[in-house]
């Protein structure tokens, strides 16, 4: 599946399918349904410089189609993460992101710095997390914070591919997009969640233990494709789609935006197994279509009005 093959910088990925981070686990908790090794990467759940407990329960919700979750990124911290999930993925022969998340920017060079000295294929830089009280979003809604936090992860990567995660929402997704390349950022990855709330009128409760979360899923693949498509006519850089895909056709439609690969996340919560029905669709897709590789579709959305 040669024609499938895709590129992220200096970093090479059989196929264009990737794991999103935080719905894989540490990257084998679904190894029985779809074996790691058979993505393009899987991208683990956020990792911070010590332990996380993340938010109060409840933590995910279904709203509008689609989930609403705040998970508050809980985690076992870096130390534990190579100590204990990174080789074992890495034995089985998978590309293996990690999630970078902090508190403060100097957290994240630091978990940057710890990484760079590890079997981890590439790095992805979570500056839009909607669900923390500080650092994610209060970072990548900032076009110049981002950029100084991705100068500084740059410089502790030792050349290790690093890619940006950007919100969804900001005032101007090309200005952030430049900020970011132009600070030595390997590649983009976007969108992020969209801030949510789900009420219940009976109750007059928050469904989350956090108040507001993130909503993912079908809901905001419109949105998505727009951000990837505008950030793509803005930077040279490779960009990573993500944001409500769940069939092949879904993910073609990310690369005709512009996207070089790109991320599955709610549907894998849907069906575990999805990551590869996915993958066999975009697959046949390009047969039925003549395309000989992703470079000829990669970009190629065209006005109907011309």
């Amino acid at each position: 599946m040669t024609f499938l093959n895709a590129a992220l910088g200096s970093l090479s990925l059989k196929n264009p399918i990737m794991a999103a981070s935080g719905v894989f686990g540490y990257g084998l908790e679904l190894a029985q349904f779809c074996p790691p090794e058979s993505l393009g990467a899987v991208i683990c759940k956020g990792v911070s410089l010590a332990p996380w407990p993340g938010n109060p329960g409840p933590r995910v919700v279904e709203a509008a189609g689609g989930l609403v979750n705040a998970i508050g990124l809980e985690n076992m911290g870096v130390q534990a993460f190579v100590q204990k999930a990174l080789n074992p993925l890495k034995d089985r022969g998978a590309t293996v992101g990690a999630n970078v998340i902090g508190r403060q920017m100097e957290e994240y060079a630091q978990v940057t710095e710890i990484l760079s000295d590890t079997a981890v294929d590439f790095l992805e830089l979570n500056v839009s997390c909607p669900n923390l009280a500080q650092g994610g979003l209060s970072f990548g809604a900032d076009p110049d914070q981002a950029a100084r936090l991705t100068e500084m992860a740059v410089k502790k990567a030792q050349g290790k591919p690093i890619l940006v995660k950007l919100p969804p929402l900001v005032s101007d997704i090309t200005l952030l997009a430049k900020k970011v390349e132009e600070a030595g950022a390997t590649g983009l990855s976007l969108i992020n969640t969209v801030p949510a709330l789900v009420i219940d009128a009976k109750t007059r409760k928050a469904a989350l233990g956090h108040i507001t979360g993130g909503l993912s899923g079908q809901p905001i693949k419109p949105l998505a494709l727009r951000q990837v498509y505008l950030a793509a006519q803005a930077v040279k850089i490779p960009i990573v789609g993500l944001g409500g895909i769940f069939t092949g056709l879904d993910a073609a439609e990310f690369i005709i935006a512009g996207a070089s690969a790109v991320q599955i996340g709610t549907a894998i919560l849907v069906d575990p197994k999805s990551p590869l029905r996915i993958l066999a669709e975009l697959k046949d897709y390009f047969i039925s279509e003549n395309i000989p590789d992703l470079a000829s579709l990669r970009g190629t959305l065209k006005n109907p009005n011309a």
